[in-house]
């Protein structure tokens, strides 16, 4: 489309070498080491999103012959037990010092919603976390367990605005550590309980479940034992709502097997899932149902580019922390691939909400799906 004007400047002749032999990841190493700039990266992604069958040429021709190299290292990154805890250490331990730059007060690390167009980045996460205590109904009677705790953001924000008990857990230590404090200054210590342990070896019977795109790290080999592990934690009646990023059902068969940047320098180890992966495994593997799904992939590009924004106007203060100019322009088209990914429905994000054959709860239109 003619709205989108994207401009690319080439510093360095390296940059057509490392696109002729990388591909799109080539392109990602030849932004990191300087060799091309531009001065609105995101649009740069969008044009290439767009034009989705030249992002496949790409990965062709010489690109083609490191792409055993890539499979190999994505393959020694599957997310068994062990090789979570090194994943989520490789991207979530990279300090609190560079979240806190970036990340609103509330340390969300997810989609945040916005109300409207003059809503903050902190409100949107407030926003976020609420409609998921709201979809769930929440009270103080209800048991809740989280997968993936993150800083403890929805753990204290549910302890302590609709009186439940939360049972989080996470296998990050950077993050462990944070939440731990949080939970302690908040004075929730009697309300929520913080383990530092997979989710795999979770027990008990909880009334609802909450998981904030967490299944992202899952992995596309262990959907299937993810999604029992979350059944097997809930009451007959309970209630799991799922915060995913997603991607197209017609990409997801070539999306788990290919070695993107994300999945080489970002998240390793990582996958996206579609929808129907989602539905066929909770199928599969379950007896839950979905029973609502909130669709907010654009609420997730205007996260992007408050995340963006902050990171840049802050960075100085990292360099101290060890953090030098390649890293800088790692994480910068880091945050515009995946704003350009959103922007232009390549990806997207949804909040799923799943029973167990024995819920009964009321469960009414949503003011909120009319952003």
């Amino acid at each position: 489309p003619d709205w989108v004007h994207a401009e690319l400047t080439v510093h360095d002749a390296q940059f057509y070498r490392y696109l002729a032999f990388g591909g799109s990841v080539g392109a990602a190493e030849a932004y990191m080491l300087g060799f091309w700039s531009s001065p609105n990266l995101t649009n740069v992604i969008r044009l290439f999103a767009i034009n989705q069958d030249a992002m496949d040429d790409m990965e062709s021709g010489l690109a083609r012959a490191t792409a055993p190299l890539k499979k190999a290292f994505h393959w020694l990154n599957k997310n068994t037990t062990e090789g979570s805890r090194k994943n989520i250490a490789a991207h979530y331990d990279l300090g609190n010092e560079l979240f806190t730059r970036f990340l609103d007060p509330t340390m969300m690390y997810s989609s945040g919603i916005y109300k409207n167009a003059e809503s903050t980045l902190e409100e949107a996460s407030i926003e976020k976390i609420d409609r998921i205590c709201r979809r769930l109904q929440l009270t103080p009677n209800d048991r809740v367990v989280e997968i993936g705790t993150g800083w403890g953001g929805f753990a204290v924000h549910a302890a302590k605005n609709y009186g439940c008990h939360v049972t989080t857990t996470t296998i990050s230590e950077e993050q462990h550590s944070y939440a731990k404090e949080l939970i302690a200054r908040e004075g929730l210590e009697d309300k929520v309980d913080l383990l530092f342990e997979d989710y795999r070896k979770l027990e008990g019977q909880f009334d609802k479940m909450v998981s904030i795109e967490m299944i992202e790290a899952v992995g596309h080999h262990f959907y299937n034992e993810y999604f029992k592990t979350c059944s097997h934690l809930l009451k007959p009646n309970g209630e799991f709502l799922l915060q995913a990023i997603t991607i197209a059902d017609q990409r997801f068969d070539s999306a788990k097997s290919e070695i993107d940047f994300i999945k080489r320098y970002i998240f390793p180890g990582s996958c996206i899932p579609s929808i129907n992966a989602i539905s066929q495994s909770v199928t599969q593997a379950t007896d839950m149902r979905i029973v609502n799904l909130y669709d907010m992939g654009q609420h997730y590009a205007k996260t992007l580019m408050h995340w963006h924004e902050n990171f840049n106007n802050t960075f100085d203060e990292l360099r101290d922390h060890g953090y030098d100019d390649t890293f800088r322009r790692m994480w910068n088209f880091y945050l515009c691939y995946c704003a350009g990914g959103f922007m232009e429905g390549v990806i997207s994000v949804a909040q799923i909400h799943l029973v167990k054959p024995l819920a009964r709860t009321p469960h009414y239109v949503d003011e909120i799906n009319d952003y």
